[in-house]
């Protein structure tokens, strides 16, 4: 996992997403564990499907920490997938791909959370 975010990071546009102080609010008003059931069920519903209609689109770029997370990680829509973690598109996820992307998506929050 460190080799993916160590890669991330060297991306201009992955490594500019940072979590705000109302998004560190939130986590530390939800905790860790609520947060990362919300990236189990964004990624669950958002883009573990086959076919997802609006893929490209389906992950804001502010709201939630998990949005961002998942734009830093790359883990933000299927062509995103597809380019950084090899998962072809028109392909449902499995549990184990599914588990992974949460926990890439949880690390770079633990990691920011702490900064």
């Amino acid at each position: 996992m460190n080799d993916i975010l160590d890669k991330l990071s060297k991306s201009k546009f992955r490594s500019s997403f940072h979590l705000r102080k109302y998004m560190i609010e939130y986590i530390d008003d939800k905790g860790l564990e609520v947060i990362k059931s919300h990236a189990y069920d964004f990624i669950k519903k958002r883009l573990a499907p086959k076919i997802i209609p609006n893929d490209g689109k389906q992950t804001p770029t502010k709201g939630h920490p998990v949005f961002i997370a998942q734009h830093a990680t790359a883990t933000c829509c299927r062509s995103c997938l597809e380019k950084w973690y090899h998962v072809p598109k028109n392909t449902e996820l499995n549990e184990k791909q599914i588990n992974a992307l949460v926990e890439v998506i949880m690390e770079w929050i633990k990691r920011e959370y702490k900064k």
